[in-house]
């Protein structure tokens, strides 16, 4: 795997979370900062040593893009 894709969402109290699109991997943060942080940690986790993907992209969905 060359590359992993997180979908990240707004949720309740203003907290954000992320769910990995190819792998069961989810986490949640109370700033987009800290979010990066927790699903670089999940993704070193949740590989054997040396086979995660060298890059983790983000798709950040928007609250007011979901009511359309």
């Amino acid at each position: 795997m060359q590359e992993i894709l997180f979908v990240v969402e707004e949720a309740e109290a203003g907290s954000y979370r992320a769910s990995a699109a190819a792998a069961a991997i989810h986490t949640e943060a109370d700033t987009l900062e800290d979010l990066h942080r927790e699903i670089r940690d999940a993704v070193v986790c949740h590989f054997e040593l040396g086979e995660a993907p060298p890059l983790i992209r983000f798709h950040h969905v928007r609250q007011e893009l979901l009511a359309l």
